[in-house]
């Protein structure tokens, strides 16, 4: 499945850019996980945070969210639509998200909040646990950094 990448800081988000990344994300992790929390959490367009989006046509396939706060990084919302899963979409899209890191903001130290039995995953990606197992709204979480 060969998607169009795209990086875009909070403010060139257009409505219809929004509407598509909280209606996947609400599909997903709010209705697919069963998990009530308040996804909209008034950090989406703020600052220097960024979104990186995978679309397949006009279809959103992909998504991830890069929070800028000082000098910390932390990418998070992973998803991947479900139609579009099992095609190790997640790979690229963790490759382009850090990419996009590195463009705007080379050697920062990025960090995520991993669902606990992900942590192999984000292993590949030179991301090693640095917190404990914590509950995140029911779902064992564990925070995770790519500089040690």
């Amino acid at each position: 499945m060969n998607l169009v990448w795209n990086d875009w800081h909070q403010n060139e988000l257009t409505p219809q850019r929004l509407y598509e990344i909280l209606a996947l994300r609400n599909r997903v992790f709010i209705l697919e996980q069963t998990c009530l929390y308040q996804d909209v959490d008034g950090l989406d367009l703020l600052g220097e945070n960024r979104h990186v989006t995978g679309y397949l046509g006009d279809k959103l396939m992909a998504y991830a969210r890069i929070l800028a706060d000082g000098d910390r990084l932390a990418i998070g919302r992973v998803i991947i639509a479900p139609p579009a899963r099992g095609q190790r979409l997640g790979y690229c899209l963790m490759e382009q998200a850090l990419a996009a890191c590195e463009t705007h903001w080379p050697g920062r130290v990025v960090s995520l909040s991993a669902q606990a039995h992900l942590q192999a995953f984000y292993r590949q990606f030179g991301f090693e646990a640095v917190t404990d197992a914590y509950d995140e709204d029911g779902i064992m979480h564990i925070g995770m950094s790519n500089r040690h």
